[in-house]
């Protein structure tokens, strides 16, 4: 027994020697650390959803379209075209006609539509889809092309080298410009309202042409009046008249007295 105690003693005065010695602490600080568990990288952020174009304030600054844009507004097709424009898939294609194709035109013309007529001549000058200048060349081999008024509201399209019509029943207007043009809203101003046979019958008449500007009336009896030019004539015929006559006289005169003196010579000798 006491054996077995000394010896338990003995173990654990070397342990403790052990441990306390500074090799054995410093080969403890320099022991690598233990690896980090495993992290998960961060899940990217989703990409942000692209902006929506307001096509109020787009064609209330651009143009002018202001009557276009409040016959939109009066129809509520406003809120058509822009449910479109927000949808990424398919987006939309305006034709929108300036504020002189519409005064290009009497305004019987369109007061006299009831209202869905109206809301169908607006849906008729856009496409449910979007469509860049450069694809209108192949979209034209695919005439006639349906608009956002129905399948029976159809247009002709002609890209003749850059040149693109838009070709309706009563009008083929030129795409003049390109008002805006990024995936999904474009919108193309026109120099002529879009005209279908399902609305208007024959062919619209045109306003009446401006009066002319009055024209002062003292200078125009001065440059039409034939009595002026007749008397600048005398006056110039009789102008010539007297100064051709002392001529006249004068040579007559030479010739007497070239006479007399040869008279005389012939005399003498």
């Amino acid at each position: 027994m006491m054996e077995f105690r000394a010896s338990f003693l003995t173990a654990a005065m070397v342990a403790i020697a052990v441990l306390s010695c500074p090799a054995f602490a410093a080969q403890k600080a320099t022991s690598p650390p233990a690896p980090p568990a495993d992290v998960l990288p961060p899940s990217p952020a989703p990409a942000p959803a692209p902006g929506h174009v307001d096509l109020a304030d787009l064609l209330s600054v651009a143009g002018p379209f202001h009557t276009f844009l409040e016959y939109l507004k009066q129809t509520d097709v406003l809120d058509t075209f822009q449910s479109k424009a927000n949808d990424t898939k398919e987006g939309i294609t305006m034709f929108v006609p300036k504020d002189s194709a519409f005064a290009a035109l009497r305004t019987t013309t369109f007061a006299n539509l009831t209202s869905d007529q109206l809301k169908s001549l607006l849906l008729y000058h856009a496409l449910p889809k979007y469509y860049s200048l450069a694809e209108f060349n192949k979209l034209s081999s695919l005439n006639p092309v349906a608009t956002f008024a129905g399948s029976q509201y159809t247009l002709n399209l002609t890209d003749n080298m850059g040149s693109i019509r838009v070709k309706s029943m009563w009008s083929n207007p030129k795409i003049s410009s390109s008002v805006y043009s990024t995936r999904p809203v474009a919108v193309y101003e026109v120099d002529k309202v879009l005209l279908p046979m399902q609305i208007f019958k024959s062919d619209p008449p045109l306003a009446p042409a401006p009066a002319p500007a009055p024209v002062d009336a003292k200078a125009s009896d001065d440059a039409a009046s034939p009595g002026s030019g007749k008397a600048a004539s005398a006056k110039s015929k009789g102008a010539g008249s007297k100064s051709a006559s002392p001529r006249v006289g004068v040579s007559v005169f030479s010739y007497l007295a070239a006479g007399v003196s040869g008279g005389l010579m012939m005399l003498l000798l």
